[in-house]
């Protein structure tokens, strides 16, 4: 037996992989059953290079053993094995890759599925391991070779009994400290629910013994134990078989058991792309929203797996924020991994998948909206909001990706319409897209200014989420045409004659228009009478950027400043009221100062705001009543 000590740094290294590098633990198991998986794909390789074709893939597995007495865990393979030299190579300089080493090699790299290329993954059994010994038998050597190590300080390698060609590696697991419950990884259901998530796709079967308790033969209340042993893997993706070999109650079987959702998807998106990166995508969009999708707690991404072998649970930035209702997954063989494979070593290969996906993402939302409306309107009751957040978020970055998936309530047939049905209908005299904010479509309706445009057959898109015109304000125009609030000051319909002869009776009734300014004070920036109004006395429209509806959403966020919108009140001038005003403004001026209160009242009870004194306006009103 010959006793080594690693290199210095290589101490150091593996130090640091131990206590810094990996962030759970359980990841050892992944490591070791994807080290046993390359030797497996190593002997296949070598056996068809060799003509020999008696090897077939089933037979070879994996086999996981536990022996909780004496904190046991052991992982063994039938593959390649390794000779005295390779062990020395591999396991005794620290970050050497064998299996990086084969795939260079190999004459035909791209048929060449090699999981470990960095070889420091061996050494995460350190974590939970005090003690690891290693027992390998190269195929078609007749001897075998043990390593050992209790860490940092070194290892030794000597010469041992095996019968078969294969590896096996033996942990003895640390005694359990403090919080650390190292005891769980001698449970079998510990150990099978690790596999489930890593390793559920490793393409050999992973066998483990189970003690299972079944009924004595011819007894009724009486037992024995029995052991059993199971293939705890899959082996076979869902995602890389083609799509015709893979029904829809398969898919929604995967759907429900990956992604715990008791609601079938909208959507399935399954799809392989070859080019600067090659991957195979499985994505779902769901039905609806998850409790928490629209807070803090939500966490999005995809499961993140490179050949079979899952990396990252939710990689957050194979999504743009607009789509991270999207669930599902993306295997590639090309991802270059880290030594933890918890990170990627470059984020190249993440941004052009990412790019992919969005890109068919969208184009699959699209013809779900052109060929299943009815789904999509459950889609975007969902996560409608989200994609309205996508076109504000980052100073409107992805608009023009979003916009033509978004929808809006119609005043012509009160059901969603998207922006380009809205264009496509407009009538040749209109040159803007008219739109209303408010609580629900009903209290948009009784809008004074609603009245003119459905006059002229104009449709009006109601805006009832907070975000709605957040939206619009950051698209500005789609297809060329304007978004206009109907609300807005600048809103104006009127013929050139029109506004001639308004601006006019405007300029004439401007001393009544400082009285009625004067009695409401800063709540109004102006006063004057206008001809959008058909039936209603009065309205307030706004002036500026800053809408009514946009003050009510400032003003009730967390730690919001204290804004206002340039608020003018505008009188109807074909109203009575217009005509009572102007007699008053000669014969009563006294009394317009309590009109403007009341009319000013009216008008932000019309837009759904508050009345700064509504004792004063009951008492206004009230007194006019008994006078009458």
């Amino acid at each position: 037996m010959r006793t080594k000590q690693f290199k210095a740094e290589s101490k150091k290294l593996l130090d640091m992989m131990i206590n810094s590098i990996y962030t759970h633990k359980e990841i050892f198991l992944r490591e070791l059953i994807s080290n046993a998986s390359d030797a497996m794909d190593k002997l296949y390789y070598h056996s068809l290079s060799d003509g020999n074709t008696g090897l077939s893939r089933n037979d070879l597995e994996i086999r996981i053993d536990v022996d909780k007495e004496n904190r046991i865990l052991s992982i063994s393979d039938n593959g390649c094995g390794m000779t005295e030299e390779e062990l020395e190579k591999n396991l005794g300089t620290i970050a050497r890759s064998g299996s990086l080493d084969f795939k260079q090699s190999s004459e035909k790299q791209e048929d060449v599925d090699i999981i470990g290329q960095f070889g420091v993954g061996f050494y995460s059994a350190f974590m939970v391991s005090d003690c690891v010994t290693v027992v390998s038998r190269a195929a078609g050597s007749d001897e075998a070779w043990k390593w050992t190590s209790r860490g940092a300080e070194g290892y030794t390698v000597e010469p041992c009994e095996k019968a078969e060609n294969g590896t096996v590696v033996t942990l003895h697991i640390k005694p359990d400290e403090g919080e650390e419950d190292y005891s769980t990884y001698l449970e079998t259901y510990t150990i099978s629910s690790i596999v489930k998530k890593y390793s559920d796709y490793i393409r050999y079967p992973i066998r483990m013994d189970v003690q299972t308790k079944k009924h004595k033969e011819g007894t009724e209340d009486e037992y024995e134990d029995v052991t059993e042993t199971r293939t705890l893997n899959s082996m076979v993706p869902i995602w890389k078989k083609n799509k015709n070999e893979v029904t829809d109650e398969e898919y929604e079987s995967f759907y429900r058991e990956k992604f715990y959702d008791y609601e079938p998807p909208v959507k399935v998106i399954h799809s392989k792309v070859e080019g600067a990166v090659t991957y195979s995508a499985l994505l779902y969009i769901p039905s609806h929203a998850p409790f928490d999708y629209y807070s803090k707690e939500y966490e999005k991404g995809l499961q993140l797996y490179s050949s079979g072998v899952m990396i990252m649970d939710k990689c957050a930035d194979l999504l743009p924020e607009y789509f991270s209702f999207v669930r599902g997954l993306v295997d590639s063989e090309d991802l270059s991994l880290n030594i933890s494979r918890e990170m990627l070593q470059h984020d190249m290969q993440l941004k052009v998948i990412a790019k992919s996906l969005e890109k068919k993402i969208r184009t699959e939302l699209k013809k779900l909206m052109e060929n299943d409306r009815e789904s999509y309107e459950k889609f975007f009751s969902a996560f409608g909001t989200q994609l309205k957040y996508g076109v504000y978020e980052n100073y409107g970055q992805n608009k023009e990706a979003v916009q033509d998936l978004l929808m809006f309530v119609s005043s012509a047939e009160k059901k969603p319409v998207t922006l380009s049905e809205y264009v496509s209908r407009m009538p040749e005299s209109q040159s803007d897209i008219y739109y209303a904010c408010g609580e629900t479509a009903d209290k948009i309706d009784l809008l004074p200014q609603t009245e003119q445009l459905r006059d002229k057959g104009y449709e009006i898109l109601y805006m009832t989420e907070n975000v709605d015109e957040f939206a619009v304000k950051m698209l500005m125009e789609y297809e060329g045409k304007h978004f206009k609030n109907i609300c807005a000051d600048s809103l104006d319909l009127s013929t050139d004659e029109e506004k001639e002869a308004l601006k006019e009776k405007n300029e004439q009734a401007k001393d009544l228009f400082e009285r009625m300014k004067e009695a409401i004070g800063d709540g109004v920036q102006a006063v004057r009478f206008t001809n959008k109004l058909k039936n209603h006395p009065v309205c307030l429209t706004s002036e500026g950027d800053l809408s009514v509806e946009m003050e009510k959403v400032l003003n009730s966020l967390p730690n919001a400043g204290n804004v206002h919108a340039r608020l003018i009140l505008e009188i109807n001038e074909n109203h009575p009221i217009a005509d009572k005003l102007t007699t008053l403004a000669s014969s009563d001026p006294d009394k317009i100062a309590d009109y403007a209160k009341v009319l000013y009242a009216q008008a932000r009870l019309i837009e759904g705001m508050p009345i700064d004194n509504p004792t004063e306006i009951s008492s206004l009103i009230c007194g006019w009543m008994a006078e009458a």
